[in-house]
């Protein structure tokens, strides 16, 4: 059985703010349930990981890390769930913080976690097949295995993948920290070199055996300058192991049959349980209660690369043209959270802007939702417009990236029924304005318009695909 180690920064439902977090936490448990690999994964512990899970830890070793001058105390923990086995890199100094990310030694705290999980190796003699290291945070992992502990004993046949998850956030540095913060020489400054900083991400890119990214479109997209954030030249120099995997959505998690957060439980044969929470929802928010309206949704990062200019741009039109009813939930730039507060001043029996973030009550929102708007700048795969689907809510979405991917533009065929959502191709809030108002007359048609409900809730998210798509790709490199 192949061993297979994973390494990230946030793994649901320990420590997670985003889309990496819900990844680390499914695919691993999609793996280990397929029977073909020995499944760990490696993350920090952070202050965020509560005493429900610190009580199930076992601890496993207690060393001293060595990065560049510094000796820094390490523990390792671990704990098995669902098949998986996890191990949490214990360093209050670095990991004991109000937040996940954001501070000035970021750097330096996710080079001290990658040096860790080199010698959590030697320490546990525990020595994956392949290592898999996800974004920025955990690149240095693929670094320090090439250059630093490759032709040591028991590490030389190590193979190594690298996935992409944002190519937005690349961990750039100065070089005036490549030997004092990194623990890396003259050696190695062209390997970490992009456009004149250190670069991570470029590093694991040129280290790794494989280069994965979220979606198939994504990874043709991140090859041109428009995406690629200054790595195109990289990225096309290393094609040849370079491909896109979709990601699924955990299907007990999100599961609107027996979802606890949500008004009423509802399946394909029980739709009536849906308008259950739209009912719900309008109570809790104070908006009419009404079955017959379609209620539109945005649930977002309030920012311009989230098709949020778009939105702004049409959605006073929609909203004043047509009897609706609209739901906004995220936090982001205050021009976006102020301009939602703004439509709903405006318009407040039709409006609910709630600045926050709320798992829960998100998806409370989506079991309410009938059209849910989703028209980013660039989506490198996109969970929200799966969950949607899985709740019952018609996608219209901007064909980039895994939006591209996974949802299909809806038309008739006589009477065979093609695509599963509403897409639009250029970066214009015309064309968003276009098809939300297509998939409103939709609405309008009950009959035609549970058909499409019901195709969408069969649509199949789940991790099995994309896991088989991993183990293919986990057994071409062993």
């Amino acid at each position: 059985m192949k061993k297979l180690l994973f390494v990230g920064a946030e793994v649901m439902p320990f420590a997670a703010t985003g889309g990496l977090g819900d990844v680390l936490g499914s695919l691993p448990q999609a793996l280990a349930a397929s029977g073909e690999v020995d499944v760990r994964v490696v993350l920090p512990l952070y202050a965020a990981v509560s005493e429900v899970w610190r009580k199930q830890m076992k601890q496993e070793a207690v060393f001293y890390v060595h990065l560049a001058w510094r000796e820094q105390y390490c523990g390792v923990y671990s704990l098995k769930k669902d098949g998986v086995t996890y191990y949490f890199i214990d360093n209050e100094y670095y990991f004991k913080r109000p937040n996940l990310y954001g501070f000035f030694d970021d750097g330096e705290r996710y080079a001290y976690f990658c040096m860790a999980v080199m010698e959590l190796m030697h320490r546990l003699d525990y020595y994956p097949d392949i290592l898999h290291a996800h974004d920025w945070q955990a690149a240095l992992s693929v670094v320090y295995l090439n250059c630093i502990y490759r032709s040591r004993p028991s590490y030389g046949n190590i193979k190594t993948a690298f996935t992409i998850h944002n190519i937005e956030y690349q961990g750039c540095y100065d070089f005036a920290i490549l030997g004092d913060v990194f623990s890396l020489g003259e050696n190695e400054h062209s390997l970490m070199e992009n456009d004149g900083c250190i670069n991570l991400m470029k590093a694991a890119v040129e280290c790794a055996d494989r280069v994965t990214t979220v979606s198939p479109r994504y990874a043709e997209e991140i090859k041109t300058a428009e995406y690629a954030h200054g790595l195109d030249s990289c990225l096309n120099r290393n094609a040849h192991k370079l491909s896109g995997i979709l990601n699924g959505i955990d299907y007990k998690y999100y599961d609107p049959k027996n979802d606890k957060a949500i008004a009423a439980g509802f399946g394909v044969r029980s739709l009536g349980g849906k308008i259950k929470n739209k009912l719900a929802l309008q109570k809790e928010t104070g908006l009419p209660e009404r079955e017959d309206v379609p209620m539109l949704s945005v649930i977002s990062r309030l920012a311009s690369h989230k098709g949020l200019d778009l939105i702004a741009e049409c959605i006073y039109d929609v909203v004043m043209n047509n009897d609706v009813q609209l739901v906004i939930l995220g936090k982001g730039e205050g021009k976006y959270e102020q301009f939602f507060l703004n439509l709903q001043a405006c318009f407040p029996n039709k409006v609910r802007a709630l600045i926050t973030y709320d798992r829960d009550l998100s998806k409370r929102i989506y079991a309410a939702t009938d059209i849910f708007i989703m028209p980013s700048k660039s989506e490198p795969c996109g969970l929200s417009q799966m969950i949607a689907s899985r709740y019952g809510a018609i996608p219209v979405v901007r064909e980039t990236g895994g939006l591209y991917d996974s949802i299909k533009p809806f038309w008739m065929d006589g009477k065979t029924m093609n695509g599963n959502g509403f897409t639009f191709a250029n970066y214009s809030s015309y064309e968003l304005g276009d098809r939300i108002g297509a998939a409103l007359e939709l609405y309008r048609d009950k009959e035609l318009c549970k058909k499409l409900v019901v195709k969408i809730m069969k649509t199949d998210f789940s991790w099995k695909v994309s896991a088989e798509s991993y183990l293919a790709l986990y057994n071409e490199m062993a």
